[in-house]
């Protein structure tokens, strides 16, 4: 790649830091702290990348992607996920209707909720591995199949599914083909001291701050062209390389504690992420190419839901946030 942007690309990028900033004001207008999780949010959507966000009840995961939606001109749609839910839920399907005219009977497509161009999936694991399937093909190609025929969705187009980590009673796991469609898998934390008291006082009157229309969907797609004409230099591609090739046990370049703690490594789709997260990280940086320290930002968030442990990395209670830790130590 020769590294050169355009003129117009340019100018898009030099004035993303500003338009970040106004985003995460409003943001900040109903949420307080999480910054690192805004900023791993809104990096993932300037990708075109989905979001899994997982985090214990009440640390605003959902109301977080709801004021996105409000400040953001982007069709919004909740889906909340239950244990009866059916693919057809979320994708539509066809309905026979009588045309009032000519007395004929045809079936009509019924949009489902998936139809939307920010889709809050709520408690995605708390329905049927089928049902999780249903959103396959959203996510990675943006349309959806219904009785043999293909629908296309709106653009630009994102999926932020929430889970709960630690209630397991009548929740379904992902299947690692859907995980590794999602960009991130960002841990929301519990708030600082000084932010719980803050979130007391403030959610505890009546009242709630206005929020202002910040960005289109327009201005999504055009960020997201011009972020994908950042230059990604060779090494920095290479360390990227270095990073996922490590994490596969069998492989050449895997360290020991990666034969030993882990059964399957992160695909190529790691790499590609790593880079398109770095060029965000990059940008808002002030700076027009990336660098190995943007690749190592977004290293956990790409990587932690990628790599599946072994039983004795959860017997010696080592984390895979331990292990991406380690594995960037170690590589030159």
């Amino acid at each position: 790649m020769s590294g050169k942007i355009a003129a117009k690309e340019a100018a898009l990028l030099k004035g993303m830091p500003e338009k970040l900033k106004l985003i995460n004001n409003e943001i900040h207008k109903r949420i307080i702290g999480q910054d690192e999780l805004i900023a791993g949010l809104m990096a993932a959507l300037l990708c075109r990348g989905h979001c899994l966000l997982i985090g214990v009840p009440g640390l605003a995961k959902t109301l977080l992607v709801h004021t996105i939606g409000e400040i953001a001109e982007l069709q919004f749609s909740r889906i909340q996920f239950t244990p009866d839910m059916m693919p057809s839920d979320i994708t539509g399907s066809e309905i026979l209707e009588e045309d009032h005219a000519t007395g004929k009977r045809q079936f009509m497509f019924m949009k489902g909720p998936v139809f939307a161009q920010l889709v809050l999936a709520d408690e995605i694991n708390r329905t049927s591995p089928k049902t999780q399937s249903a959103l396959l093909e959203a996510m990675q190609e943006h349309r959806v199949t219904v009785a043999g025929k293909k629908y296309q969705l709106p653009d630009p187009f994102f999926v932020l599914a929430t889970q709960n980590p630690i209630e397991q009673e009548g929740t379904y796991p992902l299947p690692e083909a859907q995980l590794d469609r999602f960009m991130f898998c960002l841990n929301v934390s519990y708030p600082k001291f000084d932010e719980e008291v803050d979130v007391l006082l403030s959610t505890t009157q009546d009242g709630q701050q206005e929020l202002s229309k910040v960005v289109t969907g327009e201005e999504f797609i055009a960020l997201q062209a011009a972020v994908r004409q950042v230059p990604v230099p060779k090494s920095v591609a290479e360390y990227a390389a270095k990073l996922v090739r490590a994490t596969r046990p069998g492989e050449g370049s895997a360290p020991e504690f990666v034969e030993k703690y882990l059964r399957w490594g992160a695909g190529p789709r790691a790499c590609q992420y790593l880079a398109l997260a770095g060029k965000v990280f990059a940008v808002l940086d002030g700076r027009l190419n990336v660098a190995i320290d943007d690749i190592k930002r977004a290293a956990h968030p790409v990587l932690r839901h990628r790599i599946i442990l072994n039983y004795r990395a959860e017997a010696d209670k080592r984390s895979p946030d331990d292990l991406i830790t380690e594995l960037m130590e170690g590589i030159k």
